[in-house]
């Protein structure tokens, strides 16, 4: 059975191409700061033991805007889609680390107070994974336990875990509300546009 997280780590994945949005969208401007500044500053904030930020695509501007204890890790595998940045960010995590709770680099309006909630609910009922509901649908930030990582670690492609944790029973969730956030992704500058004026 799996057990209660002790120390958890944040991955930031931040390695894609951001080909829908025409330039790399992790770098538009958001109330001043980058928007995966904002994603850095959530985990930052956050009760999270570890954080890593997991670059691929334009890897050195995006690296030279990592934030306080972000630590930056590397994927020269982007190419092939997002399981190769999940894995190196699971990599570059050492023995101690329990559980991980991956965040997008494109969702801007997620909290440290989201991180912490999902930290708390994977305590409180032990869940393999504890996963955030945004109105009716399951979305990332995910806390993934250790006890999922083999499993992580086997995907190809550009792919998450989503399937994979859609046929589980032991997977809770939290429902965010509007004090913990707000889970609109940034992929087109339509939704950049969208996300600045609701600012």
């Amino acid at each position: 059975m799996t057990e209660p997280a002790k120390a958890i780590a944040g991955i930031i994945l931040a390695a894609g191409e951001a080909r829908r949005f025409g330039a790399q969208k992790l770098l538009a401007p958001l109330d001043g700061r980058a928007l995966v500044q904002h994603v850095i500053r959530a985990a930052n904030g956050s009760s999270l033991s570890d954080v890593v930020i997991v670059v691929g695509a334009d890897a050195d501007r995006v690296a030279r805007i990592a934030m306080g204890r972000a630590r930056v890790v590397r994927n020269p595998n982007y190419a092939t889609g997002q399981a190769s940045s999940l894995q190196a960010g699971l990599r570059a995590l050492t023995d101690e680390i329990d559980a991980a709770v991956v965040l997008l680099g494109d969702v801007p309006g997620v909290t440290s107070a989201l991180v912490d909630a999902l930290i708390a609910k994977q305590r409180e009922t032990a869940a393999i994974a504890v996963i955030s509901r945004w109105g009716d649908r399951r979305v990332p930030p995910a806390l993934l336990h250790r006890d999922l990582w083999p499993t992580a670690l086997a995907l190809t492609g550009d792919v998450g875990m989503r399937d994979v944790l859609a046929g589980r029973e032991d997977v809770a969730e939290v429902e965010v509300t509007n004090a913990l956030g707000s889970l609109d992704d940034v992929d087109t500058r339509d939704d950049h546009a969208r996300v600045t004026s609701d600012r």
